[in-house]
């Protein structure tokens, strides 16, 4: 994929300079859109678990087909924004988010388990499309002194995303179903469980809705081009090139790869941990209201972080 060089080009756009500040706003919608759809899935979990009567292996399944698709999606992401450019890989990658949302709506009245599966394997590919083309712009469409600080103020309005998302599907999907609003371990009937499923189907429909409509402004927005800011680089190039030879990449795989082991295992299971009856024992509404507070403490430490990078180097 062509990787950007500089800002320089980054503030032009059919042949004009424009102000970098309103595309960055746009983008950190993106930021919190993901976010916000993403930890969705820390209340559906548990409401999933209710509807299908699932056990604790099938249940964090869901999560895993969730990130496999951050894996399968990656590479062909990369390649898609290669043929059709970084701001139509955002559109595609929205829409396609939709489109899994919307799936949604028959998995719920079919109450299939398989095809929650599949809607959210699409969503999950839609946000990796969209995370693989916005990173990019946010580190070159401002000041390079800058870049780090940029990046963590977009991931502050991820983390509001976060921070946001369990009350809004608490309230939407929890609060409104028998398994949700329990305290302790319940056992329902087949017509209360097929009930509960009918609960998705709102709060998909809004998230639908609302990404269609941030697909036609990013479509409508005239964002800086990047493509005159990158070049793919040359086979002798290439030769010398090694991502392996950058030893913070070395180092922050393995990183990334442990934090998140800790962040989605803590989020996934807390409302399942602190709603039983020898912990909490409250119901799965409530407990959404104590995750929110959880990724509200994230979302300090982000704005925080950008702050604090703005003024010293990173």
């Amino acid at each position: 994929m062509p990787a950007p060089t500089g800002p320089s080009a980054t503030t032009t756009v059919s042949g004009g300079a424009i102000p970098y500040r309103p595309a960055l706003t746009l983008l950190a919608s993106l930021f919190f859109m993901w976010g916000f759809i993403t930890v969705i899935n820390n209340t559906l979990l548990p409401h999933l678990r209710s509807v299908f009567v699932l056990d604790y292996t099938r249940t964090t399944l869901i999560e895993s087909v969730w990130f496999i698709a951050y894996f399968v999606a990656s590479i062909p992401s990369a390649k898609l924004i290669e043929r059709i450019g970084y701001k139509r890989s955002m559109v595609v990658g929205l829409l396609a988010m939709a489109a899994g949302a919307l799936a949604m709506v028959p998995a719920a009245r079919l109450a299939s388990y398989e095809l929650v599966l599949i809607a959210l394997f699409v969503i999950a590919s839609g946000i990796t499309l969209l995370q693989v083309a916005a990173n990019p712009y946010v580190a070159v469409i401002g000041p390079p002194a800058t870049s780090s600080s940029r990046l963590n103020l977009v991931q502050a309005f991820n983390s509001l995303g976060t921070t946001l998302a369990p009350l809004f599907a608490g309230y939407l999907i929890l609060s409104r179903s028998k398994g949700g609003t329990a305290e302790g371990e319940v056992v329902l009937t087949a017509a209360e469980r097929y009930a509960d499923a009918q609960s998705v189907i709102l709060p998909y429909i809004i998230v639908a809705v609302v990404l269609v409509l941030l697909a036609i402004v990013i479509a409508r927005f005239p964002l800086p081009s990047m493509h005159s800011a990158s070049r793919r680089a040359t086979a002798a190039e290439r030769k010398g090139l090694s991502l392996w030879k950058h030893r913070n990449l070395v180092w922050g795989v393995p990183a990334i790869f442990i934090y998140l082991i800790a962040e989605i295992g803590v989020a996934n299971l807390f409302i399942n941990f602190v709603s039983q009856p020898n912990i909490a024992a409250i119901s799965h509404a409530e407990a959404a209201r104590y995750l929110a507070i959880l990724w509200g403490g994230m979302m300090v430490g982000r704005f925080i972080g950008s702050f604090l990078t703005h003024r010293y180097p990173a």
